[in-house]
């Protein structure tokens, strides 16, 4: 894990704003606004906005905690409270990361799937397959990248696909509203069970578009003095940032209302060139940024089995196509036999964003700044951790609940 400790805060806002407006984005208008509606959609992602912006503070604050800077999240968390929370804290970043990777592979093989069904009206491969299209292609280019260095245009790369995307879909999305009949925005629930749930997993999905759990890795690169930089990155993220973001997810709520598809650009109607080259931007784009989630994965790998030297070396070749391969394997596998994007975004919101994210870091702080806190302010530490706590428990169950009930609505490997 190499630390420059030399980047400029705008890179690193920059590194971030990426992150929140990648594929993922295509899927909002579905999975939040539809179960959320108007008011509930709009209100919630503001609040999401700045509630994962003071729990980001947060986490900043501590980046220089006990005289040290520290550049892994696990590390930080071990040193407030013990060698336990450092692998509890470690096994959260990684059941993240997985669930991240998860929603990756169902959106790449959505856009694949999209850019297929333009020119060929036959339909004989299904989702699942699309999705097993994008984890071999995604074996590959992890094959051939063996460090995040390596990825450097690649990162360049994914700016201008990101753009297309965006880009195109907010103008379909805008011409398709301007010339369509009335929408329908009720929100539509078959009990009032399903009511409560689907309202519970939206609201984890809201938490799940603002945060990685990998604030202090990336902190770690910034420059002195690394906490006023990099409270300025997060400024940036959560201003300039998250326009885009929300520019995509209320167009497509507004133009198809409670018909929006998960994937945006399935609803999307314009020249055939215009939506090709956006669903491919996505798919190539879903590719990249998997990579760099799964890296702390592959990097944690290539450690414990003390890999070294040149990366074209047969034995490292060797053992990335067996170690990257296999844990791409199971991620495709699971994507490809439960393709709900909705679904995964809120268990992963439910079991790692709240707990890193919300519960950690208020605890943390709590701990590490108690001598200087009043009773008021460790009594609102207080209030978040135990708030969050309950909704990290019921955004769990209804995430799985979710998945549940669609598995049996569309049995696994379903073309949804």
């Amino acid at each position: 894990f190499l630390v420059s400790f030399s980047d400029s805060w705008f890179q690193a806002g920059f590194v971030l704003t990426t992150g929140i407006n990648s594929v993922f984005v295509l899927g909002y208008s579905g999975t939040i606004m539809v179960p959320l509606g108007w008011v509930g959609g709009v209100v919630g992602l503001l609040l999401a906005t700045a509630i994962s912006l003071y729990a980001n503070m947060l986490v900043a604050k501590l980046h220089e905690f006990d005289g040290k800077r520290h550049i892994r999240y696990r590390e930080l968390a071990g040193q407030i409270y013990g060698r336990e929370a450092y692998y509890i804290t470690w096994a959260l970043q990684y059941v993240n990361l997985f669930m991240i990777n998860i929603g990756y592979l169902i959106l790449g093989g959505s856009a694949l799937k999209a850019f297929y069904v333009l020119f060929n009206e036959e339909h004989t491969l299904k989702l699942p397959h699309f999705i097993a299209i994008e984890g071999v292609v995604c074996i590959l280019f992890a094959i051939s990248t063996p460090h995040l260095s390596s990825l450097r245009i690649w990162l360049g790369c994914s700016t201008v696909l990101s753009l297309i995307y965006i880009i195109v879909a907010c103008v379909l999305a805008t011409n398709d509203g301007l010339n369509a009949p009335p929408r329908d925005y009720t929100i539509h629930w078959t009990s009032t069970t399903s009511r409560i749930f689907s309202t519970i997993g939206a609201s984890a999905n809201l938490v799940f578009a603002f945060n990685t759990g990998m604030l202090p890795e990336i902190q770690a690169t910034v420059r002195q003095p690394a906490v006023k930089n990099m409270l300025k990155a997060l400024y940036f993220q959560f201003s300039v940032g998250v326009v885009p973001m929300y520019a995509v997810t209320f167009i497509g709520y507004w133009a198809y209302g409670s018909s929006t598809p998960t994937y945006l650009l399935n609803g999307a109607s314009g020249p055939l060139w215009v939506k090709a080259s956006a669903n491919m931007s996505a798919f190539l784009q879903s590719v990249i940024a998997l990579h760099i989630f799964a890296s702390p994965a592959y990097e944690y790998l290539d450690t414990k089995f003390g890999i070294t030297g040149s990366a074209l070396e047969l034995k490292n070749i060797a053992f990335r196509i067996l170690a990257r391969g296999s844990y791409l394997t199971i991620s495709t596998l699971v994507s490809a036999m439960l393709p709900f994007l909705g679904d995964f975004e809120s268990l992963t919101g439910a079991l790692s964003t709240f707990p890193l994210t919300f519960i950690l870091a208020n605890h943390m702080f709590l701990v590490a700044k108690k001598n200087k806190l009043s009773s008021l302010q460790q009594s609102w530490h207080w209030l978040n951790v135990g708030f969050f706590a309950l909704m990290s428990v019921a955004a769990t169950v209804a995430g799985i609940r979710l998945i549940i009930v669609d598995s049996s609505e569309y049995h696994i490997f379903a073309d949804v």
